[in-house]
């Protein structure tokens, strides 16, 4: 474009005014528009070679973009040459500074090392190094809140003279110090806390410790706690087959009532579930709309993300088994399982609905149990057996397809037994 401009400015008007005419058929008035437009119009709409250059142009713009897309790219930063001043701001008004000042870190913890650069990476090895007496404790409380419901130091966002004393300070040194050791391999610090055998205790409570110690504070039992809320939905994906181990890629849109979006911004931002396999990815890939939020994740106390959460408040609520009960998710997670039942196990009913069990509770049902999952199945397959509407109502929905070599029946009474397992208390609760 540059040389055509530099063209056309080596016209006299009267060979523009030639060239346009005779061109484009349209009188040239120098006041409304450059004579580039008119040299860009000719060759783009008239000159056939041009065109071709540009078409082939847009095509190997295309195929570029199509070989970079599978590329996995990372976010680089690089520190500025000359380092930016920084000042205390009165009030935090960013038009009224005050005193300048450097970067330094809290001397109270750790000097920053002669040796370190005053950067990110600086900042980055101050924060691991052996003798910084934070970093290493915050992460194994964090790791052993996870795990055993509760913190060593109760206040994980809080580790300063406002929050909680560790409940064993010598416990949460010795982590810290060996997570540090170990090379900071999460995978050897939960296996340690895992195999321990303060976690494999029974969590069965005697009245004598309820009284003494309700919040186990003292671990004289194992831990009995509800998964967060997107291990619920992954449990029993994982239970039915359905959940896609994929790692990485696009956030996940998983099913919510009809136009929740809609109430909130208005009808341009209807919102649209994924399908197939991408449905079923690990709830950690939830697309969350701080606005409006993922409902069955909200019910389940998840946050949505307008602030730093390092410790959910958990309630008990009945909206929590309507969701594990009516919500799609666990509906069409239920009817896969009943029919990995059918495919997995014997032809015994016992031998199905114990493989079901087993796999969302992690043990082999017992006897009164059993015996209560199978009345269960014998009245809902007399339902479903003389309603055929009722069949068709709880199999012809959702995403994933009906099995057509088992019996429809037995599907959807075993989907019962199903959906009653997951909210039986051992399905979403680490006991």
């Amino acid at each position: 474009i540059d040389h055509i401009t530099l063209f056309a400015k080596c016209l006299t008007e009267r060979e523009v005014a030639a060239f346009v005419a005779s061109h484009t058929g349209e009188a040239f008035v120098e006041s409304e528009r450059p004579v580039s437009y008119f040299v860009n119009h000719f060759l783009q709409c008239q000159n056939a070679t041009v065109r071709a250059l540009e078409e082939k142009i847009q095509s190997m713009v295309g195929r570029r973009l199509e070989l970079l897309k599978d590329v996995p790219e990372i976010m680089v930063l690089e520190e500025m040459k000359k380092v930016r001043k920084t000042f205390v701001l009165n009030r935090g008004q960013y038009d009224s500074p005050t005193e300048a000042v450097e970067t330094g870190v809290p001397s109270q913890l750790l000097l920053f090392g002669e040796g370190l650069a005053k950067n990110r990476l600086g900042l980055a090895q101050w924060l691991t190094d052996p003798n910084h007496p934070l970093t290493a404790r915050v992460t194994v409380n964090r790791y052993w809140q996870m795990i055993f419901g509760r913190g060593i130091v109760d206040t994980p966002h809080d580790f300063g003279t406002q929050g909680t004393q560790p409940s064993h300070p010598e416990l949460l040194d010795w982590l810290a110090v060996s997570f540090m050791e170990s090379g900071w391999n999460v995978r050897w610090l939960i296996r340690t806390m895992v195999t321990s055998s303060s976690y494999r205790q029974s969590s069965v409570s005697s009245r004598d410790h309820l009284e003494k110690d309700p919040s186990n504070i003292y671990l004289a039992r194992g831990p009995y706690d509800r998964f967060p809320a997107e291990m619920i939905r992954d449990n029993a994906l994982a239970a039915s087959g359905l959940l896609t181990r994929k790692v990485g890629g696009p956030s996940l849109k998983p099913y919510q009532p009809a136009g929740l979006w809609v109430e909130k911004t208005g009808p341009g931002s209807a919102y649209k579930p994924h399908a197939g396999a991408s449905l079923y990815r690990r709830s950690m890939y939830t697309f969350v709309r701080r606005t409006t939020p993922h409902p069955a994740m909200i019910t389940f106390d998840a946050p949505n993300r307008s602030v730093c959460t390092v410790k959910r408040e958990k309630t008990n609520t009945p909206m929590q088994a309507l969701v594990l009960l009516n919500d799609p998710e666990f509906t069409e997670a239920a009817r896969v399982l009943a029919q990995r039942m059918q495919r997995e196990a014997a032809d015994a009913l016992e031998e199905r609905i114990g493989l079901g069990f087993r796999l969302l509770c992690g043990r082999h049902p017992d006897r009164e149990e059993m015996d209560l999952l199978v009345s269960l199945y014998q009245l809902t397959l007399e339902k479903y057996t003389n309603d055929p509407k009722a069949v068709d109502l709880i199999l012809g929905v959702w995403e994933s397809p009906i099995d057509p070599t088992l019996d429809k029946i037995q599907t959807a009474a075993l989907t019962q037994i199903a959906s009653a397992v997951m909210n039986f208390d051992e399905a979403y609760m680490k006991r």
